[in-house]
C-alpha cells in the first residue's frame, strides 16, 4: 500500500508542477494588464502639479511619497511602467518576427542567405545592446519611434540562431525529405511543417526578450538617449531624481526603480516557465 501511495504522488508531482506554472503565469499576465491599464487611467494624474505637496515623504495620502514639484509618485511611476510595458510588447513582438523571419530565410533559404544573415547575427551579437540601442534611437531621432526601433531591431540576433538551429535539424526528418521530393517549396515547406515544431522557443523568446526590451528602453532613457523629459518614463523619472538623492529624498528613485526591477524578474520567470511548458526536456529541472 505504501508503495502504491508514492507512485500516485510521484505521478500527480508532474501534474501540480504544470498547474502550478500556468497559475503563475495568469496571474503574471493579470498583472501585466493591471500595470498597463492603471497607468493609462492615471496618465493625467502624473502630470498634475501642486508645489504646495512637494517633496512629501511616503504616506497614507500619497503611498510613494511626491517629488520636487508635488507630482505623485505613485502615478508617476504605474504611468512610466506602463509605457515602458507597451513599448517593450510591441518591441519584443516585432524583434521575435524578425527573428523568425531570418533564422528561417538563413536555413532554407540556401548558402547565401545562410552567409549572409550569420554575419549579420555575428554582427549584432557582438555588439553590447545598449550601445546599439542608443545608435539606433540616434539614428531615428530619439523618442518613441527612436527607442522602439533601437531596441526592436538589436535583440533578434540570438532568437535567430535558435530558430535557424531548429529548422536545420527538422530538414533532415523523413517528412520534410518526402515534401522536397513532391516538389514542395522551401518556404511552403517552412510554414507548414517546419514553423509548428519552432513555435516553442519562438513563444519562449518572445516572452523572454520582454523584460529585456523594457530593461534597455528605461535604460537608454535613463542616459538620456531614448524617450522625451516630458514622458512619464520610468528612465525620465530615475534621471531626474537622482539629483535629489544626496538631499535625502530616498523615494524619488526607490519606487519606481524597485518597480520595474520587479516587473523584469516577473517576467523573466515567467520565459523560464513557459520554457519548462514547451519543452518537456527542462520540465523537471
Amino acid at each position: 500500500m505504501r508503495i502504491e501511495r508514492n507512485i500516485g504522488i510521484r505521478e500527480a508531482e508532474p501534474g501540480n508542477r504544470r498547474r502550478s506554472m500556468e497559475i503563475f503565469l495568469v496571474c503574471a499576465g493579470l498583472v501585466l494588464l493591471a500595470v498597463m491599464v492603471s497607468g493609462i487611467l492615471l496618465n493625467e494624474a502624473a502630470a498634475e502639479t501642486d508645489f504646495s505637496r512637494k517633496n512629501l515623504a511616503p504616506g497614507v495620502g500619497h503611498l510613494f511619497g511626491t517629488d520636487w514639484m508635488g507630482r505623485d509618485m505613485l502615478a508617476r511611476t504605474l504611468a512610466g511602467l506602463s509605457l515602458s510595458i507597451r513599448i517593450g510588447i510591441l518591441t519584443a513582438a516585432v524583434s521575435a518576427t524578425v527573428a523568425l523571419a531570418l533564422g528561417t530565410v538563413s536555413a532554407v533559404g540556401g548558402r547565401k542567405a545562410d552567409a549572409v544573415i550569420s554575419w549579420c547575427i555575428d554582427l549584432v551579437m557582438g555588439i553590447p545592446h545598449i550601445l546599439l540601442v542608443m545608435l539606433i534611437s540616434l539614428a531615428f531621432g530619439k523618442g518613441v519611434a527612436g527607442v522602439t526601433a533601437g531596441v526592436a531591431l538589436s535583440h533578434w540576433a540570438s532568437l535567430a540562431r535558435v530558430i535557424r538551429g531548429e529548422i536545420l535539424q527538422l530538414r533532415q526528418a523523413p517528412y520534410i525529405l518526402t515534401a522536397q521530393k513532391l516538389g514542395v517549396s522551401r518556404m511552403r515547406i517552412a510554414v507548414r511543417h517546419m514553423f509548428p515544431h519552432v513555435f516553442p522557443q519562438f513563444l519562449t523568446g518572445l516572452i523572454l526578450l520582454f523584460p529585456h526590451a523594457i530593461l534597455h528602453e528605461s535604460g537608454v532613457t535613463f542616459l538620456g538617449f531614448g524617450l522625451p523629459p516630458e514622458q512619464p518614463a520610468i528612465g525620465v523619472i530615475l534621471s531626474e531624481s537622482m539629483q535629489y538623492l544626496t538631499t535625502g529624498k530616498w523615494w524619488l528613485a526607490l519606487f519606481p526603480g524597485l518597480s520595474l526591477v520587479l516587473v523584469v524578474v516577473l517576467f523573466a520567470m515567467a520565459g523560464e516557465r513557459v520554457r519548462k511548458l514547451t519543452d518537456p526536456a527542462s520540465f523537471h529541472e
